[in-house]
């Protein structure tokens, strides 16, 4: 495999062309949005029109025939500026509707990927539950069957995307059965919005991410059609595990962005502020901690990048797409911090993007698998543990 991460003449374009976009159509109005904590229907509709939310998937169902790295490339871009953009984007495309692209029937991908592809309508990845969250093999939702129809109990939480005006289905994991060593036999089913039964909550009140939607949701007795079965009965566990490697991979583009984005600020303002006589830039501490900063998010990118080209070239990847996630989640804390801190006072105040981006750093570490969980699969893939 080449190790040449430069871009093709048709990603650069797809980059430089979200660049514009992020800094003429999102910076000015998200502030706003956030500090509101409103859903930026303008923003995502515009998304829309452009083919984000299509980018890695074929056109016969509606997408841009694009690939895994335009997605990425696009979600980096974004994040420097937002992330709650940028989570929005990914959540819908590598949790919403890349399970029903990967695992979905012929008549469930011709069903659902238009709209989702179009961005006329979100999808939400049901995974997490209040008592069982890096355990999500300790799931405690379950669908029964009963006919023609699954009957759907449990709990979801901290679930993206699940209740905005635009939200079409949750792709929820269930107890379906039990294996003869007693072990749960999870699934994934599809739960259309509004289904009865199908309870939203009320926007959790977040430390950061304010302009997107994440909602607990519940499941008391909802029926819906046996066909609406995702992939194989008892398959459920190990489809979302292969969701949640390549979505590792996004989130580290994202990470990457949100550290980039911290770069650009302090650059920027390091130019601009003076003390003592002169610009704050022309102090070697400063000049340091951007240097490190940069460093930070050139590496961070290029692990991410390694991660998607070994996915798309069909190689093993999740070694790579957890230490892409591990590193870029980590130094987008620190970069946020350091940031900050370049600001001043400043860096506290909202209406500074730094403060924006320190408040949406640390979800990163958590999100798609805690840095506990990375440093267990790390290590996994090197057979030091079993």
């Amino acid at each position: 495999m080449s190790l040449d991460h430069r871009l093709s003449p048709e990603h650069e374009e797809l980059r430089r062309t979200v660049e514009e976009f992020a800094h003429d159509v999102v910076a000015p109005k998200i502030g706003e949005f956030y500090e509101n904590h409103e859903f930026p229907y303008e923003i995502v509709r515009e998304m829309g029109r452009m083919g984000l939310f299509g980018l890695p998937f074929p056109e016969e169902y509606g997408g841009m025939g694009g690939d895994y790295l335009a997605l990425c490339l696009a979600l980096e871009e974004l994040a420097r500026v937002d992330s709650s953009i940028a989570i929005t984007l990914e959540a819908a495309v590598s949790l919403g509707a890349m399970p029903i692209h990967r695992f979905g029937t012929e008549e469930q991908k011709r069903e659902w990927l238009p709209r989702l592809c179009s961005g006329e309508m979100l999808g939400a990845f049901g995974l997490t539950e209040p008592e069982c969250g890096s355990d999500a093999g300790g799931t405690r939702t379950t669908a029964v069957r009963d006919g023609d129809e699954w009957v759907i109990n449990g709990t979801k939480c901290f679930i993206t995307n699940s209740g905005t005006d635009i939200t079409g289905l949750v792709t929820v994991t269930a107890v379906t059965g039990r294996r003869p060593d007693g072990r749960p036999e999870i699934s994934s089913i599809i739960v259309p919005s509004g289904t009865p039964g199908f309870t939203v909550a009320a926007p959790y009140s977040k430390v950061g991410w304010n302009a997107s939607d994440t909602r607990e949701l519940s499941f008391s007795d909802v029926r819906v059609p046996v066909s609406n079965l995702l992939g194989e009965e008892g398959r459920g566990y190990a489809q979302f595990l292969r969701i949640l490697d390549e979505g590792r991979i996004a989130i580290s583009a994202l990470a990457t962005g949100l550290a980039q984005g911290c770069v650009d600020e302090s650059v920027r303002y390091a130019g601009e502020r003076h003390a003592f006589g002169r610009p704050i830039g022309a102090n070697q501490a400063i000049q340091f901690k951007l240097a490190d900063m940069e460093m930070r998010a050139h590496t961070a990118r290029l692990a991410w990048r390694d991660a998607a080209a070994r996915l798309m070239a069909g190689e093993p990847f999740k070694k790579e797409a957890a230490i892409a996630k591990l590193y870029s989640s980590e130094i987008a804390v620190t970069n946020a911090r350091e940031a900050t801190q370049i600001h001043g006072g400043y860096g506290f105040m909202n209406e500074y993007p730094v403060a924006r981006m320190w408040r949406d750093s640390k979800i990163l570490e958590i999100g798609e698998g805690t840095s506990e969980v990375q440093r267990m699969l790390i290590a996994r893939e090197l057979g030091v543990v079993s």
